[in-house]
């Protein structure tokens, strides 16, 4: 992550923290101004607050348990661009046998007024891991919970299933807002690679 030198295990204290932007200037301020507790900061601003201690093995489930999709302001909303996310490694359980699906989940949107968070939406994918769900459930779901966070002017969500039972499974579900004469993608199958 940025401002993380090598080899190092833990993330940088704010007096370590590389400022870019005068926006992070004007938060990093407000931040060691205030004379709230953190907790009490982080709620009154909307930014998640984090305990000290993370219990190995135990943290990640419990930031999934507690994730809530976050909406971030559009840098650009007068202006009409689409964002496209990969996500290979969904995975969710066949509600008929309890075996494991897994899927890419291609992502691509023009957003309104707001723009999803990267990490909550990490948190958000991963919360369907032992979730019983069918393939065309999933697709919707993810894009049912992204419209009513973001309302954005156009979204579509394709989950693409790895094959299972010799049958590859492709769920395309779309949206877009009344009037919304905007760019609209053409369907990319995913290419990320992992490298």
């Amino acid at each position: 992550p940025p401002g993380m030198r090598r080899g190092f295990t833990r993330w940088p204290g704010p007096s370590e923290r590389h400022i870019t932007t005068e926006g992070d200037q004007r938060l990093m301020s407000e931040q060691t101004d205030t004379k709230q507790t953190p907790r009490a900061h982080a709620r009154q601003n909307g930014t998640r607050q984090h305990t000290a201690t993370r219990a190995p093995g135990v943290y990640g489930q419990q930031e999934i348990a507690q994730n809530q999709l976050e909406p971030w302001p559009n840098p650009k909303p007068e202006r009409d661009y689409i964002i496209h996310f990969e996500i290979p490694e969904f995975t969710c359980l066949c509600p008929r046998s309890g075996f494991p699906d897994f899927a890419t989940i291609v992502i691509d949107y023009t957003p309104d007024t707001s723009v999803v968070e990267l990490k909550s939406l990490k948190l958000y994918i991963n919360g369907y891991r032992n979730r019983a769900i069918s393939h065309e459930a999933a697709a919707n779901a993810i894009l049912d919970d992204l419209i009513e966070t973001l309302a954005p002017r156009w979204m579509r969500v394709v989950a693409e299933f790895n094959v299972r039972g010799n049958i590859k499974t492709v769920v395309m579900a779309e949206h877009a807002a009344p009037g919304y004469s905007g760019p609209r993608s053409e369907y990319r199958r995913p290419t990320y690679s992992g490298l």
